[in-house]
């Protein structure tokens, strides 16, 4: 039997090389123009949906833990999130760099004249903190608010499928079949997200 540290590593192993290979390579093929007729739109969209992909795998993992009942799944939650904020700040700073060329003003006017651009950079926002907290010194100084925050988690899932299907002009089957994927993984929590609702919920007098 393998031991349990052991398979903890072995899925970390996989998690960095699944995350880095592919990313170090489509930006091998942008450097060398090899990414089609539109290069820019092109790793844009890949590091979109990379950040989306590893974002459902957080979500993902918890539920799959506890059907397969093998709790060491969960320590790999944390990589998968932090891989996740790696592809979306590449998602963004792609934006910045190829679409408005660091034209900061630019920047700023384009996320509040473009809804789905406003909705993706709140969802990034907010994963932001959430990669920032993922420090143990800061975990352990927020206490109870930790938790609190993390649990929005499942607010960037719903703004990232929201700026998805906001951002394609013509084929939806894509962004509607992220949609309902994200739907279904949140269902799978319908319990624990009661319970995030009624305490968030002013009680009446």
């Amino acid at each position: 039997m393998i031991k349990t540290q052991t398979k903890i590593l072995l899925l970390k192993v996989i998690i960095h090389l699944s995350a880095l290979m592919p990313l170090i390579y489509y930006y091998n093929l942008a450097i060398s123009d090899n990414l089609g007729g539109d290069p820019v739109e092109a790793i844009i969209h890949f590091t979109g949906i990379g950040a989306f992909n590893l974002l459902l795998l957080t979500l993902l993992v918890s539920p799959l833990a506890k059907k397969l009942k093998q709790s060491y799944l969960l320590q790999v939650r944390r990589l998968l999130g932090l891989y996740a904020f790696t592809y979306a700040l590449c998602h963004v700073l792609n934006f910045l760099a190829f679409e408005v060329q660091f034209n900061w003003l630019l920047f700023v006017e384009e996320i509040f004249k473009r809804p789905y651009v406003f909705i993706g950079m709140l969802a990034f926002t907010l994963l932001f903190a959430l990669a920032i907290t993922s420090i143990h010194a800061l975990k352990r100084k927020m206490g109870k608010n930790w938790q609190r925050l993390h649990n929005s988690s499942y607010a960037i899932a719903l703004l990232v499928a929201w700026h998805f299907y906001w951002s394609v002009k013509s084929e939806l089957t894509s962004p509607l079949f992220y949609v309902v994927i994200t739907l279904v993984l949140l269902a799978m929590r319908h319990q624990k997200l009661k319970k995030i609702l009624f305490r968030s919920t002013p009680s009446k007098k």
